[in-house]
Parts: structure tokens; C-alpha cells; sequence
């Protein structure tokens, strides 16, 4: 079972991770990712290339993934506020790539 798994984390998402050659959570990971599945709120603080980008977009996409029957249109169920285009970009390239098993 993979580690990412142990954090509630579906096969579809778990093999796109591990496709992008990722095997195991980072500790910012470890901790968010449990907590947003649930559904809480979080503020979450760590340098740069400690993989804070996969640990809030990988809980989206489950949480989406969970919910597709229930998706309305004209309604917001992810927003994600960044203060740069080349953020938003990079995000936008994350959450095609880690959602690539579920969407496509």
C-alpha cells in the first residue's frame, strides 16, 4: 500500500503520485492532508519545495473526486487565491497532473 495512501488518499490519486516519482509525504503532507480530507481549515507555513502545493491539491481532488454527483453548476467548490500567474500556472500544471487518473 502506498504511504500516501495511509493519509486517506484514493489508488487514482496515490498512482498519479507516484507516477510524478513521489513514494512517501512530506512532513507538511503528513500533517495537512488528514486534516483537509476532513474538511477543516488550515493555515500551513513552510519553505519553499517542501511539497505545500500537492498537500492542499491533492485533498482538493479527493474531495471533488467524492463529491462529482453532487457538483452544481454556476457553484465554486475549489477556490485557490495565489499572488502570481506563474503560482497560479504551476498550480494549474500540479492539479492536471496529480488529477490526471481521475478526470481523464
Amino acid at each position: 500500500m502506498s504511504k500516501f495512501a495511509h493519509l486517506g488518499l484514493s489508488s487514482q490519486l496515490t498512482k498519479a503520485i507516484e507516477k510524478s516519482g513521489y513514494d512517501a509525504p512530506t512532513p507538511i503532507q503528513e500533517k495537512v492532508i488528514p486534516i483537509m480530507l476532513k474538511g477543516d481549515d488550515i493555515v500551513a507555513i513552510a519553505q519553499t519545495g517542501t511539497g505545500k502545493t500537492a498537500a492542499f491539491v491533492l485533498p482538493i481532488l479527493e474531495r471533488l473526486k467524492a463529491n462529482q454527483h453532487k457538483a452544481k453548476s454556476k457553484h465554486c467548490t475549489a477556490l485557490i487565491i495565489v499572488p502570481t500567474r506563474e503560482l497560479a500556472k504551476q498550480i494549474d500544471d500540479n492539479i492536471e497532473k496529480y488529477g490526471a487518473n481521475i478526470y481523464h
